[in-house]
């Protein structure tokens, strides 16, 4: 008999070594499977009566609550009597500025009520009445605007540049 070289059988251990050097892909497709399997298997709320309000809801998909808007953080336009009036023909839109009340007490205490605030608007003066101060609309979150307004009833206002 003649002398053969051992018969081997291909493809078996090649394909193991293939995915042996792809296991990521292999890990990868595992959990895939595993999670479609999972949120197939899951309860779901509602699922039992018909007219239940989460009945409707698409299977496998997490429910997202509306994510709402805090009130303060939208920036609202305040204008403000700055009591220098040379002072406000300084300013440009765009500048920023801390607003501040000082007290008519004589103590020479100031408090600061807007830090930054961006000014969007200086109007031109009324009949150059300066004595009344000049008005300048700043753009500042609703809070702060409203202590802007019960300052300016109470205090003499004043700015400085950022």
């Amino acid at each position: 008999m003649p002398h053969f070289t051992p018969v081997r059988v291909r493809g078996g251990r090649h394909r193991l070594h293939r995915l042996l050097r792809h296991r990521r892909r292999a890990v990868a497709a595992g959990l895939a499977v595993t999670a479609a399997a999972l949120v197939a298997a899951a309860p779901h709320p509602g699922a039992g009566a018909p007219g239940a309000p989460g009945a409707q809801r698409a299977r496998g998909h997490p429910v997202a609550e509306p994510v709402r808007e805090r009130h303060g953080a939208r920036p609202v336009s305040a204008p403000v009597r700055i009591a220098d009036a040379a002072t406000v023909r300084l300013l440009r839109p765009g500048d920023r500025v801390d607003v501040i009340a000082a007290t008519d007490g004589g103590s020479g205490e100031a408090t600061v009520l807007a830090r930054g605030a961006r000014v969007t608007k200086v109007p031109e003066p009324v009949d150059g009445d300066a004595a009344g101060g000049a008005l300048v609309v700043v753009s500042v979150p609703r809070a702060t605007a409203h202590r802007l307004a019960g300052a300016a009833a109470t205090a003499r206002l004043a700015v400085t540049l950022c």
